[in-house]
């Protein structure tokens, strides 16, 4: 997409005569107050710039991109923080409608078996407008228990369990009678503020200002995984640069968020069992303010390898890589794919006890705020990666497979662990680049080795 610098637009990193190449001075911009704001004030070379000062590098949040994106005048260098209608995937009724389409696609063009490998989230309809649809599959299946959530809200706000209809009819005497207004509409996406924005409150997407609320009612996974007898799911993330070629890096470390009480079905009105939301998981009695509830991706990983074998673990964590690259390419030719974008996501899955993993939801903004010292820690090395990849001081070659904790997953076709190109057909012994809850080098180990190179690349900086 591009814009045309007019009289009211204003020019950001506009630096005539210096190539981004020769930059050592990053002027950064963001209004995020926690691990984020440590990380880039501690960044060697960057700066931070407050109100309107120019910047070269903007951790924004979804209200300034949906106000300010298209009037603003961008240099070559420049980067944000959002692709310009990332909502396609991270608001939950566009993301199910987005995979829904992509899955007959695929059965169109390659077959069943090939439109199956999208059968990762649960059956899913938007309310109201599915209320009719969703009733037909409800009474298919009488007894099991579906959940409702607010397609734009986090934290697990408004969300409810339920297996009767009638549980539901105060909301849909609520929400039912209104009809979808313009920013509900497709020409209007981009009008409100339908996914997670970063703000000073710091939490996972913040998307508290849609005028109207519509909901998802999605099947409850009544099989979760259990270890100690309680839920949880899997935070991920995954790092986009571009969406046209496709290129996406995925981050090996993560965590498990655990529910404080253990599960049971037999009460579902009970959020501290179903909902493993550190913000509904810290209000419990029974939360450990310094220990948390969470248990870092290589424990877990280790957990199901000692009772399930590595192979069974391999295969779990290889149909995670699937729902990764099938839930990027389902918004690929819709996301508007600028070179001055790139995305964080947090991904959110959930694993059954036949050792399925379920999509949940894709976030935009995942919670860069720590709930304790190894959460700290992590999120430090995490962006201090994403920051590596993004690379305003142009220290990589374009060619690197492993950048700090990122592995390289998908370059406009499938990565291999081996050296060469990527294997596009699929054939042969091929195995896709990615190390999920694997050890991990830290962000500030690969940075000590490419400054102390002088600049180029160490030995883990490689392509590897």
């Amino acid at each position: 997409m591009s814009r045309q610098k007019n009289q009211n637009s204003k020019g950001h990193g506009v630096s005539k005569g210096k190539e981004r190449e020769q930059r050592t001075l990053i002027r950064f911009k963001t209004t995020l107050m926690n691990t984020l704001m440590d990380v880039l004030r501690h960044r060697p070379g960057w700066v931070e710039v407050k109100d309107e000062g120019e910047w070269d590098f903007y951790w924004c949040d979804v209200s300034w991109l949906r106000e300010n994106f298209d009037h603003t005048y961008m240099d070559e260098h420049v980067r944000i923080s959002h692709f310009r209608n990332h909502y396609e995937l991270t608001r939950k009724n566009y993301m199910v409608k987005n995979l829904k389409r992509f899955r007959k696609y695929l059965e169109r063009e390659s077959g069943k078996t090939e439109a199956a490998k999208c059968d990762f989230f649960p059956k899913t309809f938007e309310m109201p407008c599915e209320y009719h649809l969703f009733v037909e599959e409800f009474r298919k299946n009488p007894g099991i228990t579906w959940i409702m959530k607010p397609v734009a809200r986090s934290q697990g706000k408004g969300i409810f369990l339920f297996r009767r209809l009638k549980d539901i009819m105060d909301w849909r005497k609520g929400t039912s009678g209104k009809k979808p207004t313009g920013v509900e509409t497709q020409p209007a996406r981009a009008n409100m503020n339908p996914s997670g924005s970063h703000d000073t409150r710091s939490s996972d997407d913040q998307k508290d200002d849609l005028p109207v609320e519509n909901y998802v009612a999605q099947r409850y996974v009544e099989n979760p995984y259990l270890i100690g007898g309680r839920k949880f799911d899997l935070r991920v993330y995954v790092l986009v640069m571009s969406y046209i070629p496709l290129r996406a890096w995925l981050y090996r470390d993560g965590f498990a968020r655990f529910s404080n009480t253990r599960f049971t079905l037999n009460s579902i009105d009970d959020h501290y069992v179903h909902l493993t939301n550190v913000a509904v998981q810290k209000t419990s009695p029974d939360y450990h303010l310094k220990k948390g509830c969470k248990w870092m991706l290589q424990r877990f990983r280790q957990y199901l390898a000692s009772k399930h074998g590595p192979k069974a673990v391999e295969t779990l964590f290889s149909d995670m890589d699937n729902i990764f690259i099938k839930s990027l390419q389902s918004v690929q030719k819709v996301i508007i794919s600028d070179k001055h974008c790139f995305e964080l996501y947090g991904y959110d899955i959930l694993i059954d006890q036949d050792l399925k993993p379920w999509l949940l939801e894709v976030n935009a903004s995942p919670s860069l705020t720590a709930s304790s010292q190894e959460d700290y820690e992590l999120k430090t090395c995490l962006l201090e990666d994403t920051l590596h990849v993004v690379d305003m001081e142009a220290r990589l070659t374009g060619k690197e497979k492993r950048v700090g904790g990122f592995d390289l997953m998908w370059n406009d076709g499938p990565v291999s662990r081996e050296d060469g190109p990527s294997d596009l057909s699929g054939m042969g012994n091929f195995v896709t680049n990615t190390h999920l809850g694997t050890l991990s080098q830290t962000g500030s180990e690969w940075e000590r080795n490419i400054i102390g190179s002088g600049g180029g690349l160490g030995p883990l900086g490689r392509a590897v």
